[in-house]
């Protein structure tokens, strides 16, 4: 190796070490992880039954994923968690942006916990529609319940498609249930169909509601009123107590305009502070006051079967949605009508006709 001249008497006091020749191309500390083993759907399902939080969160991101092979697992482990299913509340709840649906989550979901349930938050997180992003910001606003040790939060991004995360969120109650949670809250954007969805998954669904905002009931659909097997009236505290009992009878005279329930349950309104924690308790006594009547008149069951009949046909509009669009040829034959369509060259009716049929030929 070459003598450095810097050594030479002439620059005393400064030293330059030598070099090392041929340094190796791989840093010799570094580690390796190894390719992560994957489970199979047994392991996942011995996990989920014992309660690991990890598997059960591992196994609901194979039913969300959209591979194949992911899917074949997702499919498999629900279908081994079904006889360990149905042991649960399901509480769904809806309102208006602004309502504070997470806030009151969150003081329900702490008063649950500390009453010794195991609670599940499956809330359904808006995505944009132009950039299909997310924020999945609940474990983030839901600071104390989070850190429940009986608590369980997933959010799950709506993407654009409701009707599928829907879906996803149905199978994820399962693998929740299995894994011994007996309290599941399922939390709607609060727009569109997604009440609809929620509520066919659901065993009360709970309309939340907030004064202040001009005539409250003006803002409310019928539709959703009367999917509601009970209404919460939200910050009733401070200078807005007064409003808010005037609103629970507001609603409490116009539930009683609505025909009779299937499950002959007579909803009611009830007023409540999230913030500072007031009839909360009020609130889950409603619930469990319907669990116990439509239980007893037989109702309760027959709302789950129901239920169960539903998502079996909306699995099977979904899967042929999806054969046909996923399809290639079809893809291209698609495309060709649409610009014949633009073009006025022919009927949207007699497009989709067309198209239909040739893709009944096709398989």
């Amino acid at each position: 190796m070459m003598e450095h001249p810097e050594n030479n008497e002439e620059y005393k006091g400064l030293v330059v070490n030598e070099g090392v020749e041929n340094l190796p191309q791989v840093n010799p500390y570094a580690t390796f992880r190894r390719k992560k083993r994957t489970l199979t759907a047994e392991e996942y399902v011995d996990g989920i039954l014992k309660g690991d939080i990890t598997l059960l969160s591992q196994a609901v991101t194979l039913i969300e994923s959209s591979l194949p092979s992911d899917q074949a697992i997702a499919q498999r482990v629900i279908e081994l968690c079904l006889p360990h299913a149905g042991n649960s509340i399901r509480l769904g709840i809806t309102g208006v942006p602004g309502a504070g649906k997470s806030t009151f989550i969150e003081a329900i979901g702490t008063e649950l916990c500390h009453m010794g349930k195991k609670l599940a938050v499956l809330a359904i997180d808006p995505s944009s529609e132009r950039t299909k992003g997310s924020i999945l910001g609940d474990k983030t606003r839901m600071n104390e319940l989070s850190v429940e040790a009986n608590a369980f939060i997933r959010p799950s991004p709506s993407a654009g498609s409701l009707g599928g995360v829907a879906r996803k969120t149905r199978e994820t109650i399962v693998l929740c249930e299995a894994a011994g949670f007996d309290t599941i809250i399922v939390e709607t954007v609060g727009v569109g169909q997604s009440e609809t969805a929620a509520h066919s998954m659901v065993d009360f669904f709970l309309l939340l509601q907030v004064t202040g905002t001009g005539d409250e009931l003006q803002g409310i659909k019928r539709g959703i009123m009367e999917m509601a097997d009970g209404i919460a009236i939200n910050k009733c505290d401070g200078n807005n107590v007064e409003r808010a009992q005037a609103a629970r009878v507001s609603f409490k005279n116009a539930l009683a305009l609505f025909p009779p329930t299937d499950s002959g349950w007579k909803p009611y309104a009830v007023t409540c502070s999230a913030v500072e924690h007031t009839g909360v308790k009020d609130v889950w006594k409603m619930v469990e006051d319907y669990v116990r009547f439509t239980k007893k008149n037989g109702y309760f069951d027959a709302h789950r079967t129901e239920q169960s009949e539903y998502w079996m046909f909306e699995t099977i509009n979904s899967a042929l949605l999806g054969g046909f669009y996923n399809n290639p040829k079809m893809e291209q034959l698609t495309e060709e009508y649409k610009n014949r369509v633009l073009n006025n060259q022919i009927s949207s009716f007699i497009a989709a006709n067309e198209l239909i049929n040739a893709y009944n030929k096709e398989r």
